[in-house]
């Protein structure tokens, strides 16, 4: 196919008539032009020949992200991205640019092109779109932290300033209430950096598979009897249905119970009040699965999926009024990937929520 194009033929030697080509002379360019195919055909990142704003040659990678019938078309038809499109047409040299939309609307690709010689341009698009994610996740997650921690630091400056100034002419009652309310966002700032350090701590192990022989209906006997106080406060009756017999799993102790806390927490804290929560232990599959089900406002089917993002909330306001952090269900996430478990999340407006979580037990040998 490349060997009719012109510009193809001028860039490993210039094209001879038939009275005058010498077949000892044609050969080696056959073999130059069948290695640098077989070449750009075994790369995995997507490549295109471009001469003359025409597509001379492509790999199978690029036809599968631009079209399988992008050889010999207008490169324009292909890519779109004007500042891509100068450096394929030579008019910006060679150099690198990066392309957004290729194969998708959040895909983003860095695209280097350099000249091989008469007029032909080499260009290989590298995808960065998992770099640009978390590039983003890490901007989002910074600017979240400030405002979590900003916003009752502001708090805590404004009441102690005020206290400070003013704090002999302010009656018993009122300066007490001041005083509770800096204690209070100074524990709501201590949840959020701890969380934080929780979080991070978990991440550095996600890659160490937990060893640890755990036997689960001990850590949920504890967990619910640690929230029985705040259940009764609440007139939320907490149920528990522990199946007989269950396998033990392997797994970390410690992160378990946070795990088991935090999803107790969660259905206590959101599940309406006089309502129950039923706590559930009992065998799935080859594992076994916990689940902590409330009756509350329930969550929209399309926001299920973001709730493991770290400071997402359903009502933003009605989670801060509540104590949470919008880090609980991040760091459930985390530790169950850790354990090689499966985290499940269903809920109905108005009917209420199911957290779920399935762990591996331990394999006999």
């Amino acid at each position: 196919m490349w060997d009719g194009h012109p510009a193809w033929q001028t860039g490993f030697g210039a094209p001879c008539s038939p009275t005058t080509m010498i077949h000892d002379e044609e050969e080696p360019r056959l073999q130059a032009d069948s290695r640098l195919s077989a070449l750009i055909e075994g790369l995995k990142e997507p490549v295109l020949l471009v001469a003359a704003g025409e597509v001379v040659a492509s790999n199978a990678a690029a036809r599968g992200l631009l079209g399988a019938g992008i050889d010999g078309r207008d490169v324009r038809l292909a890519i779109r991205d004007p500042a891509a499109l100068a450096l394929l047409t030579g008019e910006g040299g060679a150099g690198e640019v990066d392309v957004v939309g290729l194969g998708g609307a959040e895909r983003r690709w860095l695209m280097q092109v350099a000249p091989l010689g008469g007029g032909v341009a080499f260009a290989r698009l590298t995808d960065r779109s998992a770099a640009h994610a978390a590039e983003r996740m890490r901007v989002d997650f910074v600017a979240n932290a400030s405002h979590e921690l900003r916003t009752p630091l502001a708090t805590i400056v404004g009441y102690a300033e005020t206290l400070r100034e003013q704090g002999e002419t302010i009656d018993a009652p009122t300066r007490a209430r001041f005083v509770s309310v800096v204690h209070d966002e100074a524990r709501r700032m201590q949840r959020v950096v701890e969380d934080l350090i929780s979080l991070s701590r978990i991440e550095a192990e996600r890659f160490s598979a937990p060893t640890e022989r755990v036997e689960l209906p001990p850590l949920v006997a504890q967990v619910v009897d640690e929230h029985r106080r705040a259940a009764d406060e609440r007139g939320n009756a907490l149920r528990v249905e522990i199946e007989p017999d269950l396998p033990p799993v392997t797994g970390d102790r410690s992160q378990l119970l946070q795990v088991f806390d935090n999803l107790v927490a969660n259905a206590l804290r959101y599940g309406r009040a006089g309502t129950p929560v039923t706590v559930m232990l009992a065998r799935e599959g080859d594992g076994v699965r916990f689940a902590v089900a409330d009756e509350g406002e329930g969550i929209p089917a399309e926001l299920i999926p973001r709730l493991t993002e770290r400071f997402f909330r359903v009502d933003s306001g009605r989670s801060r009024a509540l104590g949470g952090t919008g880090l609980g269900l991040a760091i459930v996430k985390h530790i169950v990937e850790r354990h090689r478990g499966r985290l499940d999340i269903a809920s109905t407006v108005g009917v209420g929520t199911t957290v779920g979580v399935q762990l591996p037990a331990v394999t006999k040998v």
